[in-house]
């Protein structure tokens, strides 16, 4: 049976200035067994090659009023 992996979110709309420190911050805090749930108030575009050299995969999706949702995982 397999266990339900924990979800973290981090929303970078609060954040004052460029928010990849903040990112990177929550990246490093991620387990193995946790997802990220990135808020953003745009597609986070030049995160996605980041995310893969750090070995994580992520899935994104725009919802309502233009907020894109990104859900990072561990590769």
């Amino acid at each position: 049976m397999a266990t339900e992996s924990t979800e973290r979110t981090l929303d970078v709309r609060e954040i004052d200035g460029p928010p990849f420190d903040d990112i990177v911050a929550a990246l490093e805090d991620l387990d193995a067994d946790q997802r990220l749930r990135l808020i953003a108030p745009f597609e986070p575009k030049p995160l996605y090659e980041e995310l893969a050299d750090r070995g994580f995969t992520h899935e994104s999706e725009q919802r309502d009023g233009g907020v894109w949702y990104v859900f990072i995982e561990h590769a």
